[in-house]
C-alpha cells in the first residue's frame, strides 16, 4: 500500500509547485532584468561644425650633399693712376657678375689679385621634415550642445550625425544624470 501512495504523493508535489511557480514568474528579480534586452531608436541628424583642426604625422629623414665654403674675396694690387683703378673695378664687376652667372666656376684669381685660401667642400647630412594630415578634430554642436570628434575626413560644414535614445534604466531607482 505504500507504493501506491507514491504516485499520489508525487502528483500532490505536481500540483502544489503549479501553483507557486506561476507567482515566482511573475515576479522577477533586478538581475533578471539585466537580460532582457533594449532596443533604441535612431534617427539621423545634422551637426554645425564650428571647428576643423588637422593632426599631422610627421616623418623626419635626411640625405647627404656637398657643401662648400664660399670663393674668398680676392685681394687687388693698388694702381698708382686713379683713372685706370675706376676702369679696373669696372671691369672686376663685371667679370664677377660673369663667373656667377657661368655654368662653371673658374678659381683663376683676377690680374694683379691674390687669394688667401682654397675652395673647401665637404660631404654633409641635411635634415628633412614631411608632415601629412591624418586625422581633424572637429568641433561641432548639435541641440545647443558642443562635442569634439576625431575623424579621418574634413566633413565641411554640416556634420552627419547618428542619434540614437534609450530608455535610461537604473539598478537603484536614481534620477538619470541631466
Amino acid at each position: 500500500m505504500g507504493l501506491m501512495r507514491l504516485p499520489s504523493l508525487f502528483f500532490t508535489c505536481c500540483v502544489l509547485a503549479s501553483f507557486v511557480m506561476p507567482s515566482w514568474a511573475a515576479h522577477p528579480r533586478k538581475a533578471d532584468l539585466k537580460n532582457v534586452g533594449i532596443v533604441g531608436n535612431v534617427k539621423f541628424d545634422y551637426a554645425q561644425v564650428m571647428k576643423v583642426a588637422p593632426v599631422y604625422q610627421t616623418w623626419h629623414a635626411s640625405h647627404v650633399e656637398e657643401q662648400c665654403d664660399p670663393l674668398p674675396l680676392t685681394e687687388v694690387a693698388p694702381e698708382l693712376d686713379p683713372g685706370h683703378d675706376k676702369h679696373r673695378k669696372i671691369s672686376r664687376v663685371m667679370e664677377l657678375v660673369k663667373g656667377f652667372f657661368s655654368n662653371h666656376h673658374t678659381e683663376q684669381a683676377l690680374p694683379g689679385a691674390s687669394t688667401n685660401s682654397q675652395r673647401n667642400c665637404r660631404i654633409v647630412e641635411v635634415p628633412r621634415q614631411f608632415r601629412r594630415p591624418i586625422a581633424y578634430d572637429v568641433d561641432y554642436i548639435y541641440k545647443g550642445t558642443k562635442y569634439r570628434s576625431r575623424l579621418p575626413e574634413d566633413p565641411g560644414n554640416r556634420l552627419p550625425v547618428r542619434v540614437l535614445v534609450t530608455p535610461y534604466l537604473s539598478e537603484h531607482n536614481f534620477p538619470p544624470p541631466r
